[in-house]
């Protein structure tokens, strides 16, 4: 199963404790703790992402399975059909001849139409919980989609803020942010669409 994008953070919190340390201030204690602020909800949206996709697959694996369950039925629907064409294949042999067919020939029409009703019965409820499936799939997919675009914006907006700290730029700051905030919108959204 498909794990979700992995969040880098080690190497960045150690680069920013080290300006910490060797600088000082309160600007860089700032971006420390937006940066880490923005990792942690980074975390919790890969894990969604995550969780998304592979409930997702969970749900196609199953559509599949009911697929091949509805075309099992069709196959054992036509078997119905073909047996009901050799009964009838068969009194007609007698009609030809001019002699009444035993009753039994009548009898195994009627049944093999009436069984070809409920299979198909089955095989068209198959079909329908399949599409239920793939359908809850789809929208569990585009969910994921949500929460893996909040990820890369969340990334984007650590790597500013790890830049920020490096060359202790306001705008650079800022801009990280912004990102972080758009991605927290982005977050926030998807979970309330799931």
């Amino acid at each position: 199963m498909p794990e979700g994008p992995e969040v880098e953070t080690e190497s960045l919190h150690e680069t920013i404790h080290e300006q910490l340390e060797e600088h000082g201030g309160t600007f860089l204690k700032r971006i420390a703790l937006t940066t880490a602020l923005f990792a942690a909800f980074a975390a919790v949206a890969a894990l969604r992402a995550g969780a998304t996709v592979n409930h997702a697959l969970v749900l196609k694996t199953e559509a599949a399975r009911l697929q091949a369950e509805a075309s099992d039925q069709w196959a054992y629907y036509q078997a119905k059909g073909i047996k009901a064409a050799v009964a009838e294949a068969g009194r007609s042999a007698y009609a030809a001849i001019s002699k009444e067919p035993p009753r039994e020939f009548a009898e195994k029409e009627k049944r093999y139409a009436a069984e070809q009703g409920d299979i198909e019965k089955e095989a068209r409820k198959k079909e329908k919980e399949r599409d239920e499936k793939s359908n809850e799939a789809d929208e569990l997919l585009h969910l994921h989609h949500g929460f893996a675009n909040s990820v890369a914006l969340f990334q984007v907006s650590i790597a500013l803020g790890a830049v920020a700290a490096l060359t202790r730029s306001r705008a650079v700051w800022i801009a990280s942010l912004l990102f972080g905030a758009g991605a927290i919108v982005l977050f926030a959204l998807s979970q309330f669409r799931g």
